[in-house]
């Protein structure tokens, strides 16, 4: 533990999914995918200090639970701690709930690593990443400390790409709540739609090239499904390309929607178009 108990505070970055395909449905009731995930600078901040026991709070009531994966990662961090360890964590959210991108993961993340080097646990990288497998697909790769990443198996598996240069994302978050989405994304998949992930393998390729990435290069397989899973949807869809994004992609299972775009005037454009129509958008920067 730091000897000067000052708090510590870190960001949480979101992620979307360039690329999101799966391969096929695995012995262990899981899918077997393969992603080329990347941050972007739409953040949580968390807060940690030294504390008897495990106490969060958060600017979200509903988020104040046992259940929240902030407080399972710091459980399981003080399971492997030497003696009794206690934190206090305070969460506020800047990612929008159940959104399909990754806040959840990111926060458990960021506790993870906080807490290895606060309570001197200090786990090596690779053992960190198989903790963080236990809490989730998406917590490994915001663990490895990579912004950008090729994910395969459930996603624990996790490959570093150099950063591309810095793009701008457009954000729609429709307000479409569905209870154990990703689950009933899965249980709609028709196996025609699995692939043989030559759509990442080419991004990659491109990335590791230095070429700058587009929406067209994009993909997510729940892309023509969520249009029918998710009520509503294809209204929000719509407005989206009406107010001049080039092509739009579901963020991981959904229901955000977003689009990459040449530069921040762009953006700010869709944006206020959509911001004009009512509508919970963001303007974003891959980080």
């Amino acid at each position: 533990m730091s000897p000067d108990k000052k708090p510590i505070t870190r960001k949480a970055n979101a992620k979307i999914n360039l690329t999101f395909e799966v391969l096929g449905q695995r012995r262990d009731g899981y899918h077997e995918i393969i992603s080329v995930m990347q941050t972007i600078n739409l953040c949580d901040v968390l807060t940690f200090e030294p504390h008897d026991g495990i106490q969060l709070a958060c600017d979200v009531a509903e988020l104040v639970s046992p259940n929240n994966l902030v407080y399972k990662a710091a459980a399981l961090m003080q399971g492997l701690a030497d003696g009794g360890r206690g934190v206090a964590i305070t969460l506020s959210k800047g990612i929008p709930l159940a959104s399909g991108l990754g806040g959840g993961s990111s926060d458990a993340a960021v506790t993870l690593q906080v807490l290895n080097k606060m309570w001197g646990i200090n786990l090596p990288q690779k053992r960190l990443v198989d903790v963080a497998a236990q809490l989730g697909s998406d917590v490994p790769f915001f663990v490895s400390g990579s912004p950008t990443t090729l994910a395969t198996g459930r996603g624990e598996k996790v490959e570093a790409l150099p950063s591309p240069a810095k793009t701008w994302v457009v954000l729609l978050r429709p307000p479409i709540e569905m209870p154990n989405k990703t689950r009933e994304m899965y249980a709609h998949l028709d196996p025609a739609g699995f692939t043989t992930g030559q759509r990442a393998r080419r991004l990659a390729s491109s990335i590791r090239a230095s070429e700058r990435i587009t929406s067209r290069q994009c993909f997510n397989v729940f892309d023509p499904l969520a249009l029918s899973v998710l009520p509503g949807l294809n209204h929000y869809r719509r407005e989206f390309l009406a107010a001049g994004a080039a092509e739009v992609h579901l963020a991981g299972a959904g229901p955000t929607l977003f689009t990459l775009v040449g530069g921040r005037g762009e953006g700010e454009e869709i944006l206020h178009w959509l911001k004009k129509l009512r509508m919970e958008a963001y303007l974003a920067e891959t980080a």
